[in-house]
């Protein structure tokens, strides 16, 4: 696979296509159903519920939480997360900017 040259785009266009891989697993996504049903979770807790392993879990866990999607919190030797509500924010706005965008161009008759 060639190298992506993200220094043509703009960041928030590098932003959303980072956020969109994050969405690209279906893990991921059963992770963060979990996280926002739960409201906070214990990483074992993942495990017993999704039924993937500890280490396949804490691979999701990291990449969710370098892209801002989730935090956590050390309790003991558990790590406590939850969803950063302040970074869903963000990422709302770009996903409905972008579908707006879409949308907009598309009810302009103009499409082909």
């Amino acid at each position: 696979m060639g190298i992506t040259k993200t220094d043509l785009f703009t960041s928030e266009q590098n932003e959303l296509a980072q956020l969109a891989k994050a969405f690209a697993h279906p893990a991921r996504i059963a992770i963060l159903q979990y996280l926002a049903k739960s409201k906070s979770c214990i990483n074992g807790t993942l495990v017993q519920e999704l039924g993937l392993a500890q280490a396949t879990i804490s691979q999701h866990l990291r990449e969710l939480k370098e892209l801002g999607l989730i935090k956590g919190s050390i309790e003991g030797v558990s790590i406590n997360y939850c969803l950063n509500e302040e970074k869903w924010e963000e990422v709302r706005g770009y996903f409905n900017g972008l579908f707006d965008q879409l949308t907009q161009s598309c009810s302009s008759g103009e499409c082909c």
